[in-house]
């Protein structure tokens, strides 16, 4: 009995020492698995909806055109043309949550339709066949975009400027144009010269130079120096390049390559200037969006 109390005695610390190397084996050893099998990789998704530039299924291209004409009427001010915010301050939609999660305008229409009053979003009427359509449109847009904040313009050809009526251009430029300019003459050929119409476009708008208001310096030697005639009370006439004017001291460039500046005090001196460029600033106030793409129309013609 005592001896065989004895091994026991000798035998327990083994036992619990292969016990003990057991466990450890079992937790250290991964369970044997089959790999999973394969799936549709699941679309990435934000909080609630889509990321930028995640793909979405086609929209009804009738429905989206639909939305689009109704989001430049009554959605552009605030939104933008391109989506990214407008001049009344509305926000940037391509980073909208809520455009990026809409799935079939139901986050957009009750929107539209005057969910968010209280914070600014103003009821649009419009129907809610309308509001879906311009829901539709929205979506549409901000699956173009490749990256948040990207506009959607990129990798889309740009429109073209040249919608408007030659034969109303041309009579346009009979009436304000040919005291000065001829197509015969200086503007022969310009289509040839500038053959970018929307180029074309800006250069005739701004007098064949960027835009620039009032005669503060002009260039000696071209066409368009501005000149300036300066007559003092004695009856003292000069006559030369403007090269500034304000309300205060006018400095006018003369032949010899000198320059004399001039106090002004009201109207004395008296001060003449002769800007061959007030014509076209002055039009600027007055050309229509018409009236400046049909004189495009009618200039692309002059090859």
């Amino acid at each position: 009995m005592v001896q065989v109390k004895n091994c026991l005695l000798i035998a327990l610390p083994t036992l619990l020492t292969i016990a003990v190397a057991d466990r450890a084996a079992a937790q250290t050893t991964p369970p044997a698995s089959t790999p999973p099998a394969a799936s549709a990789p699941t679309p990435v998704r934000r909080a609630g909806g889509l990321v930028p530039g995640q793909k979405r299924p086609p929209g009804d291209p009738a429905q989206i055109a639909r939305g689009k004409t109704l989001y430049g009427i009554a959605c552009t001010s605030c939104h933008g043309a391109d989506l990214r915010g407008g001049d009344l301050g509305g926000p940037n939609l391509l980073r909208s949550q809520v455009a990026l999660s809409d799935q079939d305008g139901e986050l957009i229409v009750p929107i539209i339709q005057g969910g968010r009053q209280n914070s600014g979003m103003p009821a649009v009427p419009m129907s809610p066949a309308d509001a879906k359509a311009v829901a539709a449109y929205i979506r549409s847009e901000v699956g173009t975009i490749g990256s948040q904040g990207k506009p959607p313009s990129i990798g889309k050809p740009a429109p073209s400027i040249l919608v408007g009526d030659a034969s109303a251009g041309q009579s346009y430029f009979a009436t304000k144009c040919s005291s000065c300019h001829s197509p015969t003459g200086d503007l022969a050929g310009i289509a040839t010269r500038i053959s970018d119409p929307k180029l074309l476009q800006n250069t005739w708008v701004a007098g064949g130079r960027g835009r620039r208001f009032g005669p503060t310096v002009s260039a000696p030697g071209s066409r368009r120096t501005i000149t300036v005639t300066i007559t003092e009370p004695s009856g003292e006439s000069v006559e030369g390049r403007l090269v500034r004017i304000d309300d205060f001291l006018v400095t006018v460039a003369l032949a010899d390559g000198t320059s004399r500046t001039f106090r002004r005090e009201g109207d004395v001196p008296k001060v003449d200037v002769h800007d061959p460029m007030k014509t076209h600033r002055d039009l600027l106030a007055v050309y229509t969006d018409k009236d400046m793409h049909d004189v495009t129309a009618y200039l692309v013609t002059l090859k």
